[in-house]
């Protein structure tokens, strides 16, 4: 049940203030916390995000006792989604190598060489995850281990990786 009354918006019996106030109110406060989490240069993308999921949600709300909070909440997930995100961008660099990594014989690269070395669970585990970009949930369903196992199937075959690697 939807109704306007007294200038704010009741849901399930919940009278939650229009969502532009909701904004005015706490917008300011927001952005200066996104600012000192990422900075200045992700803070007004975080800033919108936060908002734009906040407006998705804000009809389902079961109270409306701590809105900035709730915010808070959200803004700070969009932080920590920023600074993920922020790890796999590509990172320049000045000078780029002279040439690009050794192919093994049949034009296989060496890591995939290694990689094939690995024993049959830790192979298929890091195919999956890298080539595949499967989740660990997902890996575990299809060599048949839990979600557990199959992390520690990728961390073993990446350190075996690793050391041939190295070598």
């Amino acid at each position: 049940m939807i109704s306007r009354a007294g200038g704010g918006e009741r849901l399930n019996g919940v009278k939650l203030p229009p969502f532009q106030s909701l904004l005015s109110d706490h917008g300011a406060d927001i952005h200066r916390m996104l600012r000192a989490m990422v900075g200045p240069n992700d803070a007004d993308d975080c800033w919108q995000e936060t908002f734009l999921s906040a407006l998705r949600a804000y009809p389902g709300l079961t109270s409306a006792e701590n809105l900035r909070g709730w915010l808070m909440t959200i803004a700070h997930r969009k932080a920590l989604d920023a600074h993920r995100a922020r790890k796999r961008r590509p990172v320049p660099v000045s000078d780029p190598p002279e040439r690009a990594a050794a192919e093994a014989p049949g034009n296989e690269p060496e890591l995939w060489t290694a990689v094939r070395r690995l024993p049959v669970k830790q192979r298929t585990a890091v195919t999956l995850r890298f080539a595949g970009d499967l989740s660990y949930i997902q890996i575990g369903e299809i060599i048949g281990c839990s979600e557990a196992a199959a992390r520690q199937n990728v961390r073993a075959g990446l350190a075996g990786v690793r050391r041939e690697w190295v070598r």
